[in-house]
């Protein structure tokens, strides 16, 4: 695993689509839509098998799934945060008791293929909706991420997972592809760069009870060095940590005793504390608190429920002012103010960008490229990330940043997005209303 190139903004896939319509329209106006992007969801033979417990005998079936990811074209250097999310499951509760909400905790691992392989150790909240006696499990997602190091095409596909239930008792249903590699769900092209940072860190595991060891690999290390390897709560570090000596070839390999409770993750750097440019993103590790409650003793959970990146518009429309024929004027406006709410809890950041068709009038039309902005964004007070509004310029048919921000140990908050709009209106362009459709996507 690694850290982003420093100033770089991510293209990201999105991760939503949020649809919305401005128009603006100019005498002498544009709809603001956010066409839904879709995953490819990928079937394979799964075998799964039940807790122990439950006496069932092994289940062989079908999953569904689809793997997403926050940047379909990274540069070597760049981490990527995937998504696995389990359509359909193979598996379902293995009681006759029903299970209440928000006590599935899934871990799974990604497949990478092509010009990078390994697997990617991905984890999901405790997070999930009623599932009544013996029925399917519900659709479950798991998120991590992992350091572009090879140029050229990469591919995803889904691996094994675990569905682990916290309810009377602590209990696992383990499934694997049973003819690995799964079918591929998702393709990244990595561009060739020199990387500031190529650290990376793999885990044996994405969970484990308290005190239970996990095993990691890495690379991209400085050889000789000495690397820690330390447990991440959060932002910041756990007292959970072992330290091991690079290989001649920048390797790591080694086990780290994970006793916090409150682990979200593992991390691998030189020096004497973590930074984003000698060290690596956190890979996702959940710690399972299977310790016994002591008689006369009730254990009581309290749960963060992550939420979702949106976006919400003031208004469909902008009317523009009005130019006089000949003159050669600029038409002017205010975008309908945006506000995003990122609720997702993790370490990706968003971008908010636009793009502009012509504009069309009666018999003629404004080249795209007329339309310029001038960005401006606030931030919530409160809130883990600060916004940055994209630079003044050509929005055009190629598009441009309105706004973003950084990805970061743990991001989010709620911010609002505006621009001044600014039409160059060719002079003796015949009279009329002229009308283009700008695009913006969340991502």
């Amino acid at each position: 695993m690694g850290s982003p190139r420093n100033g770089r903004s991510s293209r990201r896939r999105r991760w939503a689509s949020l649809l919305g319509a401005t128009a603006l329209a100019v005498t002498a106006g544009g709809a603001l839509a956010c066409p839904a992007g879709a995953a490819t969801d990928v079937d394979f033979a799964t075998h799964c098998i039940p807790p122990a417990i439950a006496g069932l005998p092994p289940i062989d079936g079908t999953t569904t799934a689809k793997i997403t990811v926050d940047d379909t074209s990274p540069e070597v250097g760049d981490t990527v945060t995937v998504t696995y999310t389990v359509v359909t499951a193979a598996a379902a509760n293995p009681t006759a008791i029903d299970l209440p909400a928000d006590i599935m905790t899934p871990t799974g691992k990604v497949t990478l293929g092509g010009a990078q392989t390994g697997d990617v150790t991905v984890a999901g909240p405790r997070k999930n909706d009623p599932v009544p006696g013996k029925a399917a499990f519900p659709s479950f997602s798991m998120t991590g991420t992992f350091t572009v190091t090879s140029p050229d095409a990469i591919t995803l596909a889904p691996g094994d997972y675990n569905i682990h239930t916290s309810y009377i008792l602590e209990l696992d249903t383990v499934c694997t592809v049973t003819n690995p590699p799964a079918p591929v769900s998702e393709t990244i092209t990595a561009a060739d760069n020199p990387p500031a940072n190529t650290r990376n860190l793999g885990l044996g595991s994405a969970s484990g009870a308290p005190g239970d060891p996990v095993t990691f690999t890495g690379g991209g290390f400085t050889p000789g060095a000495t690397v820690t390897v330390a447990g991440r709560s959060g932002s910041g570090p756990t007292a959970d940590r072992t330290t091991v000596t690079a290989g001649s070839s920048g390797g790591i390999s080694g086990s780290l005793v994970v006793n916090d409770l409150t682990t979200t993750g593992v991390v691998a750097y030189e020096g004497s504390a973590w930074t984003a440019e000698l060290g690596t993103p956190p890979a996702a590790y959940v710690v399972i608190d299977d310790t016994p409650v002591p008689e006369g003793s009730q254990r009581l959970t309290a749960t963060v429920k992550a939420g979702d990146l949106s976006m919400a518009q003031t208004g469909d429309s902008v009317t523009m002012s009005t130019v006089d024929f000949g003159s050669g004027d600029r038409s002017t406006g205010d975008l309908n103010t945006v506000t995003v709410k990122d609720y997702r809890g993790g370490p990706a950041g968003w971008s908010l960008t636009g793009k502009v068709t012509d504009f069309s009038g009666p018999g003629a039309k404004i080249d795209a490229g007329k339309l310029s902005w001038t960005p401006a964004c606030t931030t919530k007070a409160g809130s883990p990330s600060t916004c940055q509004a994209g630079s003044p310029g050509v929005v055009g048919g190629a598009g441009a940043t309105l706004a973003s921000t950084p990805d970061g140990t743990l991001t989010g908050g709620e911010f609002t997005a505006s621009a001044g709009l600014s039409l160059d209106v060719p002079a003796f362009t015949p009279p009329g209303a002229y009308a283009g459709v700008l695009t913006l996507t969340l991502t």
